[in-house]
């Protein structure tokens, strides 16, 4: 049986919105992506910080009465609730030199170097978010490495794990083979 509520998890960079969104469109479901609901809309973005519960309500009226869906992102620290809704939940690893070059090159594209450089609107707060992201291979951040499988091995849904500096398109199909052992609870 194929897994129908997927959760993508890992490290930023390490392509869990990218997984998600190849997934979503190769099977036709809704990709959710836990930034949409982490963050309040605000410009510049990703500033301030939703509450919880309403974090938490958004996402429940997102995927209630749906079927099938693909949920990116992490929620290791507030997202409990969820869990009992995962069929599969899918952990991306990425080694951090790799990791880091891919986010310096997303921000790049997304905000332009101007506003990213010294004196840029958005110097600042790039080089923070650069040393948050830099620190989850060593666990001194809240979502880290340390943290991610913790919260993996308390699961009770299957886990696939895919490391290493692998394609979209071999990740895609390495999550679409996948196949849920009924009646039975294991690590995949």
């Amino acid at each position: 049986m194929a897994p129908r509520r997927i959760h993508i998890t890992g490290a930023a960079g390490s392509g869990t919105s990218t997984l998600g969104g190849a997934l979503a469109a190769a099977t036709g479901v809704p990709h959710l992506d836990t930034d949409d609901f982490y963050w309040l809309p605000t410009d510049p973005p990703f500033v301030q910080k939703r509450p919880i519960p309403d974090r938490l309500a958004l996402i429940e009226q997102a995927v209630d009465g749906v079927d099938r869906w693909v949920l990116s992102g992490s929620l290791v620290s507030w997202g409990g609730p969820l869990i009992p809704r995962f069929d599969l939940v899918v952990f991306l690893y990425v080694p951090p030199a790799l990791r880091m070059e891919r986010l310096r090159r997303r921000e790049a594209e997304r905000y332009g170097a101007a506003t990213l450089a010294p004196g840029g609107a958005m110097h600042e707060a790039h080089h923070a978010f650069l040393d948050w992201a830099e620190a989850y291979d060593a666990g001194t951040v809240g979502r880290s490495l340390p943290a991610h499988e913790a919260w993996l091995s308390r699961l009770p849904c299957p886990v696939l794990r895919i490391e290493g500096d692998t394609t979209t398109e071999d990740r895609l199909q390495r999550v679409r083979s996948f196949r849920l052992r009924e009646g039975k609870a294991w690590r995949g």
